[in-house]
């Protein structure tokens, strides 16, 4: 259920890319909770849909659209239409992701590699190319990028994986820099290992990996997509203002 709050983000519109499960899904309810409208971008429109008509349900405001993050042209038509439908986009959630099966780096194969950077890395380049002009429009925005505890403290057999994650906190400070002068800012949230389907799809029959992986986390618990939701809405509301290039980790402890 989406049930509003204190709307501390009236006013905003927020692309959520990814936003048809899992950390994207709830950081789309939450942020409509307080008050913004929300595109909802993800390649599978069906389940997206059913998100958008939950906050649409409860008195908000959302769309869904068919989105490939790696794709320029489908980066592009998203944000044309969250000006179309709210006339502004002045958030931006680069949550899609992209992860590799469980192995070692020497047997990702290059497919896999390429979907990698494609996902994880080029989706924040289409979205400085194509949503910092409408922030510029609006005088001002907040990019959010998920990154994951992986780009400071990588776990084995994931290798390709953490190292995109590492070139996004890079990516997060770089742009920070370039864009404070736009009055743009730009975050990155970096979870430990989330408790979504993803993650349950990776560890199947891996009691003992997903046991070990738990128990490294100091709080005793994988990553709520509620812990990211609530991280996500302070970065992009007022209360975080003088923050940008702040890298937060979400990971209860992990990275200590």
């Amino acid at each position: 259920m989406v049930e509003k709050q204190e709307q501390r983000l009236e006013g905003r519109v927020a692309l959520i890319t990814g936003g048809a499960s899992g950390l994207g899904a709830e950081i789309a309810r939450t942020l409509a909770r307080q008050g913004a409208a929300i595109i909802i971008g993800d390649l599978n429109l069906e389940p997206a849909q059913i998100v958008a008509d939950e906050i649409l349900r409860e008195g908000g405001r959302s769309i869904a659209v068919k989105m490939d993050v790696s794709s320029g042209e489908s980066y592009s038509s998203a944000v044309q239409i969250a000006e179309t439908k709210f006339s502004k986009l002045n958030v931006i959630v680069n949550n899609a992701g992209y992860t590799q099966r469980i192995e070692p780096m020497i047997d990702v194969n290059e497919e896999t590699f390429d979907r990698l950077i494609a996902v994880n890395i080029k989706s924040i380049y289409w979205s400085v190319i194509y949503g910092v002009p409408a922030m510029k429009r609006t005088k001002g925005g907040v990019i959010v990028n998920i990154g994951s505890t992986g780009a400071a403290r990588p776990r084995p057999n994931l290798g390709w994986y953490n190292a995109t994650k590492g070139a996004v906190v890079t990516a997060t400070k770089s742009l920070a820099l370039e864009l404070a002068s736009l009055g743009i800012r730009v975050c990155a949230i970096n979870p430990t290992t989330a408790d979504t389907p993803m993650i349950d799809d990776l560890l199947a029959g891996r009691d003992a990996q997903r046991e070990a992986m738990v128990a490294s986390i100091p709080l005793g618990r994988f990553c709520a997509p509620l812990d990211v939701a609530h991280a996500t809405a302070f970065l992009v509301s007022e209360e975080a203002q003088f923050l940008t290039g702040t890298c937060l980790d979400v990971d209860g402890g992990r990275a200590i």
